[in-house]
């Protein structure tokens, strides 16, 4: 028996690999199929199945290519119906995979299919279950995603059902793989794990531990922050079908010369700039917008971008492949090409540059004292509250598209996240929407806390 799982950092996503006597089957995959086809290969076994947990909102699967490349069947529980061929399994149904078996329990709640995956070893005991998006380390998945289908309320009462008839009742040392770890929208508060057993989640996580169904509903719909924007699109591929990701990839990766760049941008393409804050903030296009490759990309591309916004990307030699494969991952494919060249190519065509300026944590002593500053801080709600600089204004990265109005556009901003990755993304917004004095603060509050500058911390909040 081997049980490896994927871990794809941006996406805080878990996918799996299971195989038996040359058998394999896979669980959840995401949108290419190398790590998975490689994995077959180097171990020389085959890939039977591939198990679907739910249709994903936060990233589109690589079922349906892997399906094709490998022959194998795409399993699904009961209830999702598709545009495309599967096996919708039955409740309690059981798979072989050489000398293991999976046996399909229909939990819903976080949708109306979501079903876990019980995998009983070679002597027919319950070894580890592939929960999904129904249980996580600490956390369930959140009810709100189905759009309007059911209420929230509906689905966390049916998440009430699942975790007490069917996820509790487990032995206590199964060992829980879930599909998401810590930084995944999918969840309110999902931990630092990514793995663990259901013993050790009926002692810790709140979902298991409450017992009265109408409170435990109040709980998981009380404090959800809303879901990024390209959800439910998602959602809607995953279960309708898509474009080959080879074909994809080929696509999106014409090379774009300057001239062509501009007229895409006067036909109202964003340019998506994938490098790092630190060389964006040296030379950039102007009205560009950078999330960089080197955080949770695609989660902030589909949190501040719309899907079907044609994008022009401009990337750091030899990571265009990768800046269009993440976009990908999250359904964005409406992509013209990248800047042949990168930016130097745009600045030896004498084309204009922006820049955006920097400070050392360190100055924001005497920022903190200037009447014609303002100190923005783009943190999440928890986080400002968990201490932040006296006197600082809190606009959640997520909310800045639609609070330009509440800003004054002459004053100067000096702009702060945890570490500097979303205070850059921040600046780029602001540039892009008029916004002329804007200032980045390297380091972030993990490094401007520790220069001596008034914090408001959780003991003096009034």
């Amino acid at each position: 028996m081997h049980i490896q799982q994927l871990y794809t950092n941006c996406l805080a996503e878990a996918a799996y690999y299971i195989e038996s006597d040359g058998e394999a089957a896979v669980i959840d995959p995401i949108r290419e199929t190398a790590p998975y086809t490689e994995l077959a290969i180097q171990r020389n076994s085959k890939i039977k199945y591939v198990f679907e947990t739910h249709f994903h909102a936060d990233f589109v699967s690589g079922h349906i290519d892997l399906a094709e490349k490998t022959g194998a069947q795409i399993i699904y529980g009961p209830h999702a119906d598709t545009d495309y061929k599967v096996h919708q399994a039955a409740d309690g149904e059981e798979f072989k995979i050489g000398k293991l078996t999976i046996r399909v329990l229909h939990t819903p709640g976080h949708t109306l299919e979501s079903s876990c995956y019980l995998l009983l070893d070679e002597h027919g005991k319950e070894y580890c279950i592939f929960t999904g998006d129904t249980l996580f380390v600490g956390d369930v998945g959140r009810p709100d995603l189905l759009d309007g289908v059911l209420s929230k309320e509906e689905l966390a009462a049916m998440m009430y059902e699942s975790l007490n008839n069917v996820i509790k009742k487990l032995p206590d040392d199964v060992i829980v793989y879930p599909a998401h770890g810590p930084g995944s929208a999918c969840g309110k508060n999902i931990g630092k794990e990514t793995w663990s057993t259901i013993g050790q989640q009926k002692k810790t996580n709140y979902a298991l531990l409450e017992t009265d169904k109408d409170a435990f509903i109040q709980n998981l719909i009380t404090g959800l922050s809303a879901p990024p924007m390209y959800f439910f699109e998602d959602a809607r591929i995953n279960k309708k079908g898509y474009t080959k990701i080879d074909e994809v990839v080929k696509r999106n990766m014409k090379p774009l010369s300057p001239e062509e760049v501009k007229m895409l941008m006067s036909a109202g393409a964003l340019v998506l700039d994938t490098r790092i804050a630190n060389d964006y903030e040296v030379a950039s296009i102007p009205g560009s917008l950078n999330i960089g490759l080197n955080g949770s990309f695609a989660v902030w591309v589909g949190t501040l971008i719309h899907i079907e916004q044609q994008l022009v990307l401009v990337a750091s030699p030899g990571t265009e492949a990768e800046s269009v494969l993440r976009l990908a991952r999250v359904g964005f494919e409406n992509v013209a090409g990248c800047l042949d060249g990168g930016m130097e190519a745009w600045i030896k065509a004498g084309n204009e540059v922006q820049q955006i300026r920097s400070v050392a944590p360190e100055k924001m002593v005497a920022i903190q004292h200037d009447k014609n500053a303002v100190i923005l801080d783009v943190r999440k709600e928890g986080e400002y509250n968990d201490g932040h600089l006296k006197g600082a204004k809190h606009v959640c990265l997520t909310d800045l598209n639609t609070s330009y109005d509440g800003l004054d556009k002459s004053a100067h901003y000096y702009i702060h996240c945890a570490g500097g990755y979303r205070s850059m993304i921040a600046g780029s917004m602001m540039r892009a929407n008029g916004f002329t004095n804007v200032t980045n603060v390297h380091g972030g509050y993990s490094k401007i806390k520790s220069t001596g500058v008034e914090l408001v911390l959780p003991e003096t909040v009034s």
